[in-house]
């Protein structure tokens, strides 16, 4: 039987559902991720409230998706790192260390971004 490629609406269905498979993976089995989505829950009704505006508002939220963004990117690295082997090599734990790395970063933007906004 040939690979069969959809296309259009059938796509975007298979897509959603496996964005949805790869949350919910993410969920059960990355605690950091736990907390930063609930962080990003706690503070997302914060930021629509300490904004003083739409594109204030927007910014605070946007810098809380951020660090939920990356932390998905960082845990993709994280498990296909591990999926190649449980060995420590020097080259693994440098792609582990720059995805954390990336999420520190993030961590870090949304803090500025908040500073600012409320302090600034």
């Amino acid at each position: 039987m040939a690979n069969q490629h959809h296309t259009g609406w059938r796509r975007l269905v298979n897509a959603t559902g496996y964005s949805w498979a790869g949350l919910k993976a993410a969920w059960r089995n990355e605690e950091a991720f736990r907390q930063e989505g609930l962080l990003c829950a706690v503070l997302t009704p914060l930021a629509l409230w300490l904004g003083d505006n739409p594109v204030e508002q927007a910014l605070l939220i946007g810098s809380l998706l951020l660090i939920v963004i990356v932390e998905l990117l960082n845990t993709g690295i994280e498990v296909a790192v591990d999926r190649i082997g449980q060995e420590r090599h020097e080259l693994s734990g440098r792609a582990k260390d720059i995805g954390s790395a990336a999420v520190f970063m993030a961590v870090l933007n949304a803090a500025v971004v908040w500073l600012l906004i409320l302090f600034g």
